[in-house]
């Protein structure tokens, strides 16, 4: 329960007026209010009484739920020793739309001995409408036999994905504990972190899937049958096979399903700048639609350099970028592999990068005259959306769950973060927190490392890719729900919902060019009329890409002004392909420094967040959302 007397404090700085909870707004100057609800990581053990107030900002929910209510207060800084026993939280920041991040560390007082709590920000937890009590959603087990047949291959996939990062940081044993593992919609979530007594095998994980196979759906039912037993007699030996298996599945029963999307783009210079550094596509105020159009892009690119250029490489960038993926959209989904794509993905982002670089070379371009850009696109393709980013540009994707940052900012602070050195909420507030690590044109590309990566459609959603002029200070987490969610409730169309994105990047931001593609995703699906074979295929073997991107020329023209600042890259990431004596004469200069990348690289793999707890979804389609009897955490407790 909620404490009457508690009050929600304004998170504007200027304002800082208490709030009664109920309220959205903050009633003195209209700035939302956010309610950001904590998972108390611990052995149970009570933190205090429903109604307390702890430490003067965190309300008591439950046993492990708090609320606080001083939301854009310093946090407490952590030492040293603390980060000790987060740092698998820390390490895992790349997969935050499964793991949640640590807010911060709670110091309490009890009988006389000090207690260390940590405090999860963005667990799976929703707000009833009805009853008004926050819940937890349902575990995995719970809501299996509600999903459909896309929807757990789905769940599967994403535990299949989770293995080998989470196994890296010694934690993979949360994925065998059926009270951690959530589901929100299409999403899994784990509610924390358990640290692994012993070294889980991918056998543990048939054995567990096991109990889920009397309630799968009759169309894969056999194959995840088979799975199991693949996976406990060491068929399939290794998370990679395991995710080709499921990525079979899923293409299968994907064939039974048509997508619909609609894309439409918007850019302004803002009230603060005389020129436009940011760049689209499609242009400006394009509404495409497939079908009837074959193909389906979206490309946000903020150009960094000012008068030097910055407009100059976003329009080579976005050019050079839209040539290199315009063959892919046309083949036939079932010759797309999709490590591959994702490969040729990262390789277009490589070749745009040395347009630029070398512009900038054949112009005498040095440290900050050199000009950049930013970089995220969506590529949907059959059951997958495709997304991949340089910079901090962003995507986000917006379900009637709730609103997930699914790209990291390659900037400074998540730098940290990524490498266990801080939580990210400490890290922002540092002065160079904000400076990019990295953006298309800077240096040649085998110094550029774009992150690519994919998600699985089964159900309605919309990615937002946005540049810097509109996520800036929280605004995506403060109006998805009120100005994009309605996109999926048909109570207003994506056209209207990016001029209205626009006007409040201009009016709450304003210090920044904005520029936003939304990408509105329609899925109607039906159960397949087969069921699927269960025959579990050899792992391929890595190959090249049957259609490597082929370096187009092309020129731009150029422009003007001074904005974000980009800092040295000393973050290891992965090198792009490089012809074999290129790549043998660079492992001889920096071989040392590549053995300590990839040491690192191996537990930090890619991949990327989440929004505002959402509140409890209505008149939504059960064979969709998955989750009917949502557990009352008082009932927990």
């Amino acid at each position: 329960m909620e404490n009457d007397a508690a009050r929600l404090y304004c998170p504007n700085e200027l304002c800082q007026t208490p709030n009664p909870l109920t309220h959205k707004f903050c009633q003195q100057c209209r700035t939302p209010l956010p309610k950001r609800y904590l998972w108390v990581v611990g052995d149970g053990e009570s933190v205090g009484n429903s109604g307390e107030i702890l430490a003067d900002r965190y309300l008591v929910i439950s046993q492990s739920v708090l609320l606080d209510t001083k939301p854009a207060f310093a946090h407490e800084t952590a030492g040293l020793e603390n980060l000790q026993s987060i740092r698998p939280y820390l390490r895992l920041i790349p997969y935050r739309l499964h793991v949640p991040q640590v807010y911060g560390l709670l110091q309490l007082a009890n009988n006389q001995q000090a207690r260390e709590i940590i405090l999860l920000e963005k667990p799976p937890l929703f707000t009833n409408n009805s009853t008004n009590q926050v819940q937890l959603y349902n575990d995995l087990i719970t809501a299996w036999s509600h999903a459909t047949s896309m929807k757990q291959l789905n769940w599967l996939w994403q535990i299949a994905q989770l293995w080998q990062p989470l196994a890296s940081e010694g934690v993979a044993s949360s994925l065998l504990d059926p009270n951690l593992l959530r589901v929100e919609g299409s999403l899994v979530r784990l509610l924390e972190l358990k640290v692994d007594s012993t070294t889980p095998e991918l056998s543990e994980l048939g054995e567990f899937w096991q109990q889920l196979c009397l309630e799968a759906k009759s169309a894969i039912a056999e194959l995840i049958n088979q799975i199991c037993r693949s996976l406990i007699s060491g068929e399939i030996n290794s998370s990679e096979h395991l995710i080709e298996v499921l990525d079979k599945g899923l293409a299968d029963v994907g064939k039974t399903q048509t997508p619909t999307i609609n894309i439409i783009t918007k850019t302004e210079t803002g009230p603060s700048r005389q020129r436009n550094e940011d760049a689209c596509y499609p242009d400006a105020g394009t509404l495409l639609s497939k079908p009837p159009h074959s193909t389906a892009l979206a490309i946000v690119c903020d150009g960094i350099g000012g008068h030097e250029g910055g407009n100059v490489a976003s329009h080579l960038a976005i050019e050079t970028i839209q040539q290199q993926v315009q063959h892919l959209t046309k083949l036939p989904p079932d010759h797309i592999v999709a490590a591959n794509l994702l490969t040729d993905l990262e390789q277009a982002a490589a070749v745009a990068n040395d347009k630029i670089s070398q512009r900038n070379d054949s112009e005498n371009r040095q440290g900050r005259q050199r000009m950049g850009t930013t970089l995220v696109m969506a590529l949907p393709i059959a059951h997958e959306m495709y997304i991949t980013h340089v910079g901090d540009s962003r995507a986000y994707w917006i379900t009637r769950h709730g609103c997930y940052q699914v790209t990291l900012d390659d900037d400074v602070a998540s730098r940290e973060v990524r490498l266990g050195y801080a939580i990210y909420r400490e890290a922002v507030q540092q002065s160079s927190s904000g400076s990019l690590v990295q953006a298309l044109g800077m240096s040649p590309s085998i110094s550029l490392h774009p992150t690519a990566q994919r998600f699985i459609l089964d159900e309605d959603s919309i990615f937002l890719l946005c540049s810097d002029g509109l996520s800036d200070f929280d605004r995506v987490d403060e109006y998805w729900e009120t100005e994009i969610l309605p996109i999926l409730t048909g109570e207003t169309d994506v056209v209207k919902v990016a001029n209205r994105l626009v006007e409040i990047a201009n009016t709450k931001n304003g210090h920044d060019n904005v520029t936003i593609a939304l990408v509105h995703c329609q899925v109607k699906y039906s159960e397949p009329k087969s069921n699927l074979t269960a025959v579990i295929p050899e792992p391929s073997p890595i190959k090249a890409s049957d259609y490597a991107p082929t370096i187009i020329q092309n020129t731009a023209s150029s422009s003007p002004n001074q904005k974000t600042q980009v800092i040295p890259e000393t973050k290891p990431a992965t090198p792009l392909k490089v012809p074999l004596q290129l790549g043998i004469l660079l492992l001889l200069i920096t071989g040392v420094g590549f053995l300590g990348y990839w040491a690192m690289r191996s537990q930090l793999p890619l991949t990327p967040n989440i929004g505002t707890p959402p509140t409890q979804p209505e008149g939504t389609d059960p064979s969709v959302v998955t989750v009917p009897g949502q557990v009352s955490l008082s009932n927990l407790d």
